[in-house]
């Protein structure tokens, strides 16, 4: 008999729902012809909502009683205060493009994009560097760091007072390094300061060559207007100092860093060379912050008249580092020479006699005054 129940139930339930009135087209959507046997068999009282939260069918989104989704968190919009500007070719604005992703986290520092593609310090004819690092200083643009990465486009012929000359001959050299020592100088009287990115190793062997003898004039020429240098060679090469288009990300993935012409990065590349400088600009923007040691720090005080006294006290400035001292070394005395200690009279025959009764008779050690096996009451 159960049996037979159990087995007509569906057809019972197909029935029903066949004899049921068709719904409205606006119900139609949101219409179960077994919702009264779904209820019948799921636990818990129907149509349960939370009180604090209410679903949405078609966003799948909580939201709260005011209607916002409490899973995703307001963050408050910090204006920039520290600023980075990005100069250069094509490699540069690839830097610029890597550097605004790796302070993607850090609202205080923005990253200004002032590279201009297929430019160069030869063809100032085309795009004269200096006119235009000299425009950037005298805008009004507030500019903390200033970033350059140029001369993938310089391995040609200079001109200079209507002559010529070859690249890698001693007048080109002489005429391009002076170019750099102005341009890194503006930067050192404006009170800016520079970090000059070397070029990365190249995929072509005569065209590395050519850009490793510009590193050289940036390494001597840029430092000696005040700018740093930012070495990236090795960081894109193998073990053997050769190109490599592949290597490891920021996450440590091996991935593709170069792109096919051999001279250009990939995203990920670009990330990676951003990561170099981003330390150094790093130390200038914790520099920049005002130091909490060296801060007045100013106490309330109330006095019996009721009025109020504002005391500013000089906290003294933490050291960075204290004395280096030797761990392993031989103590000195004051005057450098190795200390010694001349035993007074009977004092060596004291010494072997408190060994002998402490290790080998056993005996305990008088008690000292303060310590903590003084247990004389009242204490001293």
């Amino acid at each position: 008999m159960l049996a037979a129940l159990l087995t007509g139930l569906p057809l019972i339930a197909l029935a029903f729902a066949f004899t049921m009135p068709l719904p409205s087209p606006a119900m139609a959507r949101g219409f179960n012809p077994f919702g009264w046997m779904q209820q019948m068999f799921t636990p818990g009282r129907p149509g349960y909502h939370h009180p604090r939260q209410t679903w949405h069918p078609r966003s799948d989104t909580l939201s709260g009683p005011n209607g916002q989704n409490p899973a995703v968190a307001q963050k408050p919009v910090v204006p920039p205060s520290f600023f980075v500007a990005v100069l250069g070719d094509s490699l540069g604005q690839q830097l610029a493009q890597g550097l605004t992703e790796d302070e993607a986290d850090q609202p205080a520092i923005a990253i200004l994009n002032k590279g201009r593609e297929s430019s160069g310090l030869v063809r100032d004819d085309f795009y004269d560097w200096t006119a235009v690092v000299k425009a950037l200083l005298a805008s009004g643009q507030k500019i903390n760091v200033a970033v350059m990465l140029i001369g993938s486009n310089d391995h040609q012929t200079i001109r200079d007072n209507g002559a010529s000359y070859d690249s890698g001959t001693p007048e080109w050299n002489d005429i391009y390094a002076r170019r750099v020592e102005t341009i890194a100088g503006l930067f050192r009287d404006a009170k800016v300061p520079l970090l000059w990115v070397g070029l990365p190793i190249m995929k072509s062997d005569r065209f590395a060559s050519a850009m490793a003898s510009l590193n050289d004039i940036y390494r001597e020429h840029a430092a000696n207007a005040g700018a740093t240098f930012v070495d990236v060679w090795d960081q894109f090469g193998d073990d053997q100092g050769h190109f490599s288009a592949y290597g490891p990300d920021v996450n440590g993935q091996v991935v593709r860093l170069r792109s096919s012409d051999g001279v250009h990065f990939t995203r990920a590349g670009a990330r990676k060379l951003a990561q170099f400088v981003d330390t150094e600009i790093k130390q200038i923007f914790d520099a920049s912050k005002p130091k909490d040691d060296a801060a007045l720090a100013t106490i309330e005080t109330t006095n019996p008249a009721g009025t109020t006294n504002n005391a500013k006290i000089i906290v003294p400035e933490k050291p960075a580092i204290g004395p280096i001292l030797p761990l392993t070394g031989p103590v000195l005395a004051p005057g450098g020479q190795l200390s010694t200690v001349t035993p007074a009279p009977g004092q060596k025959e004291a010494t072997k006699s408190l060994v002998e009764r402490t290790f080998i008779n056993g005996d305990a050690l008088p008690p000292q005054p303060g310590r903590a096996d003084d247990f004389s009451w009242p204490p001293k």
